[in-house]
């Protein structure tokens, strides 16, 4: 049993007629009644509104949990509005809907429920075939936090910067190989969805405004130093950050062989060579987004490693990008020479400064309308190339995660 909104009633009655396996109700205090597992996909925001509309009409005994991303408001909506013989499991999978669940992570959080209960949650949802973690709603959030929240801050500064100055990066010629691809496909990816999606997580998790206020602070110094031309300062920030993060040469944090390959990353540009020639030669990039999360990380004591059992296949593609920065060698002097001595990427530097301000200051002033806002018009701008460019990044990301499994 299923149910949308009253206004969409007779709609999904007519597509999903006929299916057996599911039978669309009117709303939600009809599939509550009746239902002994009731789960409320739904986005973050409004989850008090419709569990206190509809959480009262609750089976006696039902087991109730929730899909949203950032279980602290989820959770105490529930306490809040269900009835005490109801258990709470609630569940998040950490991938997007594109994203064949099989093998991702699959978080189960036991908040007030019986073991009889929790095991026949663990039953329904086995059927996804994900890889199953077990946390508290406060560790929940926290890990999302340092994974998603501040890695699509980077990549919301990275469409606003692209809108700024009228460019679709791929049709240039300054975004060219593996680290640009990934950064133009998930940028895209990110901005092709519903901008509650990552509203809601940024906003509602309490977590995740510390993080984001950093990346930005990270981002604005070290474009400053940047900008100023205070090489020996920036070398000494970057380098303290990368041993924090990544370990010290002699013992790095990082496996022996790298979360990425290019090889793989260099097959999924959007760009078409011209006149069926070879791609253009990749610009030297000082690759200031980059550089700006290892320092957020760094000044806020993550280690990203730490939580690759919850990360999500985005994540693990930008730290991948990431840790290929840093781990090879000569790149990341040249990322800090060019920083320094070439102007090439200012304009755009400058633009994804200010934008990763205004996406942290939008979140600390908990500011939804003005978020959906600045996410619209950005999503406006880049929606006419959405055709095609979404189905690159969904092949990358497939790609990556194959490669993950032969390896």
């Amino acid at each position: 049993m299923a149910c949308d909104r009253e206004e969409k009633y007779d709609e999904l009655v007519q597509e999903f007629e006929g299916n057996k396996n599911i039978q669309i109700l009117r709303n939600g205090h009809f599939v509550s009644r009746a239902s002994d597992y009731i789960i409320y996909s739904v986005e973050a925001a409004v989850i008090d509104r419709v569990v206190a509309q509809y959480g009262p009409s609750t089976k006696l005994g039902a087991i109730v949990g929730g899909q949203t991303s950032c279980k602290d408001p989820e959770i105490k909506a529930f306490e809040k509005y269900l009835p005490a013989d109801v258990d709470i499991v609630s569940c998040h999978s950490l991938h997007g809907s594109n994203v064949d669940p099989k093998g991702q992570p699959l978080v189960l959080i036991k908040h007030r429920a019986s073991d009889e209960s929790f095991s026949k949650v663990e039953h329904v949802l086995s059927c996804l075939n994900s890889k199953v973690v077990y946390l508290s709603a406060d560790e929940h959030d926290r890990i999302t936090a340092d994974t998603q929240a501040v890695t699509h801050a980077a990549f919301l500064s990275m469409g606003k910067a692209w809108h700024a100055t009228k460019q679709f990066p791929w049709e240039g010629t300054r975004y060219v190989g593996g680290i640009e691809n990934v950064k133009i496909n998930l940028m895209l990816r990110i901005y092709a969805q519903k901008w509650h999606v990552y509203a809601g997580l940024a906003i509602l998790n309490p977590e995740a405004h510390k993080q984001i206020a950093q990346f930005a602070k990270s981002t604005t110094e070290l474009f400053y130093l940047m900008l100023e031309g205070r090489s020996d300062e920036l070398r000494a920030r970057v380098y303290a950050a990368k041993e924090k993060v990544f370990g010290a040469e002699g013992s790095p944090k990082w496996e022996s062989k790298p979360l990425l390959r290019d090889d793989v990353l260099d097959q999924f540009s959007l760009r078409q060579p011209e006149n069926g020639g070879p791609s253009a030669p990749s610009l030297p990039n000082n690759h200031l987004s980059l550089l700006a999360m290892v320092d957020c990380w760094s000044a806020l004591g993550i280690v990203p490693y730490d939580h690759m059992i919850c990360s999500t296949p985005l994540f693990r593609l930008w730290l991948g990008v990431t840790e290929h920065l840093f781990r090879t060698p000569g790149l990341l002097d040249e990322c800090l020479k060019v920083g320094i001595e070439d102007r090439t990427f200012r304009r755009d530097d400058l633009q994804f400064t200010i934008a990763a301000a205004g996406w942290a200051e939008c979140v600390g002033l908990r500011q939804f309308e003005t978020w959906r806002e600045r996410f619209a018009v950005t999503q406006a701008f880049f929606e006419p190339r959405f055709k095609g460019a979404v189905e690159v990044g969904n092949a990358m990301i497939k790609a990556v995660l194959a490669s993950d499994e032969k390896d």
